[in-house]
């Protein structure tokens, strides 16, 4: 704490959960500094004004709440999509796409508010600290870095929870029902409580933006996503914002229970961890990219978009969305993904989400070349030479190691 000693004023990445509620006190009576909260509003279904007058009266000298879901959707989610980036196949990033405008809005503030410091409310054992604190690296590096988490005498939630009691803080989790929330405009997410037994299901009260799929309506809707290029910019043929198409296509994918997700995951630090994740939008917006992809894309850029996406979902998870790699790979998507425009027709039924339907003025697919019909475009006896030239390799290496043929001729029986 030594070398913290002279912290005056610190911006506080605020969000009025549990964790950061306690820490505006705890700020004050450990380092004697003024505290100036940050509310970054990504499309959280909060109640701003009451977050903020929590702050105040937790301590909070000022709390800036500063919208920024246009922003959000434009500059992080919609990048993301284009790269086709989930994390471990199945996790589409709804926090680790958040952390880094967070924290740049967190800086922001504490730049114009003459702030010294900068303190976040995550533990020593997830993803987020490295979050933010790659950003903060980016984005204000002289500025100095403080987290409770790793400091502090409260070892759990519950801990958490008597210290904000003592304080006259109130919080909305409860020791019988510790769920850690993050919400936005991407995405729900659920840790904690009973989640941190893998073997038990995820109680079904709990989620928010999706209907079970079991009481899902028993008929089909169908949805038409435009997109231009590779950035959704319609709703069934209604332009739209990137915030408010996302806010729309989440209402009507949850109706239909579209995008629930279940999962154990490979946290940075190191250790497994189990997260329940409803993201219905981003589910729908990325199988219509995907299908759209297929249509407009030529069969070498696809199969490369493919391989660098796990990796952009790999720097976005891990925190490194200010890295050049990610700026580089961009710049890939921005050429690549040019000519990605047009519509697909998705249908949602009892949480399914099935491409049925695509077109686009830059389609490269032929139907005088695909028909199984008579065509006047492609000479079948073409093949014959192809084929003999693509299995030359395979002929001269089997010719030099006849070995690997590994052939066994069964004897016939009978004359």
């Amino acid at each position: 704490m030594s070398g913290l000693a002279s912290v005056r004023k610190v911006a506080l990445a605020y969000s009025g959960g549990l964790d950061t509620s306690v820490m505006v006190p705890w700020l004050r009576e450990r380092y004697g500094c003024e505290v100036v909260a940050v509310v970054a509003n990504v499309g959280q279904l909060e109640d701003f004004e009451a977050i903020r007058q929590k702050a105040l009266a937790s301590g909070a000298s000022s709390c800036y709440v500063v919208d920024v879901r246009e922003t959000f959707a434009r500059d992080y989610i919609f990048p993301a999509l284009r790269a086709g980036a989930v994390y471990e196949g199945r996790y589409l990033l709804g926090t680790a796409l958040a952390r880094p405008l967070i924290a740049k809005v967190q800086v922001e503030v504490a730049l114009r508010c003459g702030c010294d410091a900068l303190a976040h409310g995550c533990t020593g054992k997830g993803n987020d600290q490295v979050r933010f604190e790659l950003a903060y690296q980016a984005l204000a590096p002289h500025l100095k870095v403080i987290a409770p988490w790793r400091e502090w005498e409260l070892r759990s939630r519950e801990d958490e929870i008597a210290y904000a009691r003592r304080h006259g803080i109130p919080v909305s989790a409860t020791p019988e029902k510790p769920y850690s929330i993050d919400q936005n405009l991407w995405h729900t997410s659920y840790e904690g409580g009973v989640l941190e037994d893998p073997g038990a299901m995820a109680p079904p009260d709990m989620f928010q933006l999706t209907v079970d799929p079991a009481d899902a309506p028993d008929v089909p809707h169908y949805v038409q996503i435009g997109f231009e290029g590779g950035f959704p910019v319609s709703l069934d043929g209604v332009r739209m914002s990137p915030a408010s198409l996302i806010e729309s296509l989440n209402a009507i994918a949850g109706a239909h229970g579209v995008g629930r997700v279940d999962v154990v995951e490979n946290r940075l630090v190191g250790m497994k961890s189990r997260g329940v994740y409803e993201t219905p939008a981003g589910t729908v917006l990325l199988a219509a990219l995907k299908d759209l992809e297929a249509l407009t894309l030529d069969r070498d850029t696809l199969h490369f978009k493919e391989l660098i996406a796990p990796r952009y979902a790999e720097l976005v998870y891990y925190g490194q969305w200010y890295s050049p790699l990610r700026a580089a790979l961009d710049g890939f998507l921005e050429v690549s993904h040019r000519w990605v425009t047009g519509t697909v027709t998705v249908k949602l039924f009892k949480g399914s989400c099935v491409p049925v339907a695509r077109s686009s003025p830059y389609s490269l697919y032929r139907h005088d070349l695909a028909t199984f019909g008579e065509d006047a475009a492609y000479n079948q006896k073409d093949a014959e030479g192809f084929i003999h030239l693509f299995g030359l390799p395979t002929r001269v290496f089997t010719g030099v190691h006849p070995e690997v043929r590994d052939l066994k001729v069964e004897e016939q029986v009978g004359g």
